[in-house]
């Protein structure tokens, strides 16, 4: 028998995981290295151990192994630039993403590929509610839920996937049947540079799917796309005069009803999710059933039985009236504005953790408008507090973390007679957690404890 091919991992995340444990499964010789080492990752690791996979952590993967692999998978969280990625790619190494992986070995199913700057994981989610409906096996994978690679060799008729651009970036020839594009917004500047650099990444994926699926609403994809693909199909929650394209290959609202392809599907109060942002993310999924031939009765009994996405407006209970909510997922400035605009007024507004570059007026005037006190926390607390002495709002007391701040907010909206904490961070979460999951776990379980406690 000849040697096994060699595999090299980078990053022990749940991507890393479960492109581990596939390669390993396909007879490959593999190494996972992550520059970490805390007690979670040795934890990890072990598991990968145990199936005999090598497991290298607290050394900065900075040079390639010798001797070289044959295959370099990259976690999303791992940034492409790094000098043995480039590296690699400059020896003609296969160097790939975890998604990129799935795809490989998924692609003979029809995939759904969702992307955009926000908005993508309740259209996912959306998306993978109607396709359960329809007795389809399609459970939400990529940047939620579970990772692709995960999936390889399951029994499954489509794959409904949520692509990052971190994700995007590393896989150049996933190709989706649809491709879905939620919104447009600066967003990862740390990452990828330029503006530019952003938008090319994330149009990438649109441009390699068979059928486009836009959101009419947003006005970068309004301005930059019809042209670009005529034969895309188009959401508006404006009406059927909004769309930039024909409506007989449109979703829209109009009436009060959600339109698709000029027949009515659904009365919009029928659907339980609030805002504008979510009627917008409601069009992009009915558009993608259409698009799939899915039932129209499936479509319309998972969208009147939505529950919601957790971390995303989520509520978690409350206390002496007041309703604590988490918008975790609310990771950069115009996702935290869609969440304060919301949810009732006035609020009072935890925010903070590692601060990402981007246009942030939009979200101070609805903080102005809406926020009676913020408590900010985390890494971004000092910078935060100078940009809103900029600014002149001063209502603000800071905190050292969630635990110390979620107290602090409970008697403040006590104090001030306000309706609403919202935990909605416009910030990365990894100054003090692993993921925004972790940080919204963290926040629900600092608001049951409130509740355990009898007021004074």
């Amino acid at each position: 028998m000849g040697t096994a091919q060699r595999a090299w991992v980078v990053g022990l995340g749940k991507s890393g995981m479960a492109a581990g444990r596939l390669l390993h499964r396909l007879g490959w010789q593999v190494q996972v290295a992550d520059r970490q080492d805390n007690p979670g990752l040795r934890h990890q690791g072990q598991e990968l151990a145990a199936l005999g996979i090598g497991v290298t952590l607290g050394q900065d993967p900075l040079v390639l192994p010798d001797p070289y692999p044959d295959l370099v998978v990259v976690s999303p969280g791992i940034p492409w630039d790094r000098p043995a990625l480039v590296q690699a790619r400059a020896l003609g190494l296969d160097t790939i993403g975890e998604m990129e992986l799935a795809w490989r070995h998924l692609q003979p199913l029809p995939w759904v590929g969702i992307t955009g700057t926000n908005g993508k994981t309740t259209t996912t989610s959306l998306i993978a509610a109607i396709f359960q409906s329809a007795g389809r096996k399609a459970p939400p994978c990529g940047n939620i839920g579970r990772p692709g690679c995960d999936l390889v060799g399951e029994p499954l008729d489509w794959v409904v996937a949520e692509i990052s651009s971190f994700q995007i970036e590393s896989s150049p020839g996933l190709a989706p049947r649809i491709g879905v594009w939620t919104t447009f917004t600066p967003d990862h500047l740390d990452r990828h540079y330029t503006l530019e650099r952003y938008w090319q990444i994330k149009a990438h994926l649109l441009a390699q799917a068979q059928i486009r699926i836009l959101n009419g609403d947003d006005p970068v994809l309004r301005q930059r796309l019809p042209d670009l693909w005529p034969d895309a199909w188009w959401t508006s929650t404006r009406g059927r005069p909004a769309l930039p394209a024909n409506p007989a290959q449109g979703v829209y609202i109009e009436d009060g009803w959600v339109v698709a392809q000029e027949e009515p599907i659904l009365a919009i109060d029928q659907f339980p999710m609030v805002g504008n942002h979510n009627h917008q993310n409601l069009l992009l999924a009915v558009a993608t059933a259409r698009a799939a031939g899915l039932p129209l009765a499936a479509i319309q009994s998972a969208m009147t039985q939505f529950p919601g996405v957790p971390h995303r407006l989520e509520p978690v209970g409350t206390w002496q009236g007041i309703q604590f909510i988490n918008d975790s997922k609310a990771t950069n400035y115009d996702a935290a504005q869609v969440g304060l605009a919301a949810v009732p007024a006035p609020v009072v507004l935890l925010a903070g953790g590692k601060a990402k570059e981007g246009d942030d007026l939009g979200w101070l005037a609805t903080l102005q408008a809406r926020a009676a006190a913020v408590v900010l926390f985390g890494a971004a607390a000092g910078r935060f507090q100078a940009r809103f002495a900029e600014v002149g709002y001063t209502s603000i007391v800071v905190c050292p973390s969630l635990t110390e701040a979620v107290p602090e907010a409970a008697t403040l909206a006590q104090q001030m007679g306000v309706p609403t904490v919202l935990l909605s961070p416009a910030c990365a979460s990894f100054d003090q957690y692993p993921n925004f999951e972790a940080r919204g776990d963290h926040f629900r379980t600092l608001v049951q404890s409130l509740l355990t406690v009898s007021p004074m």
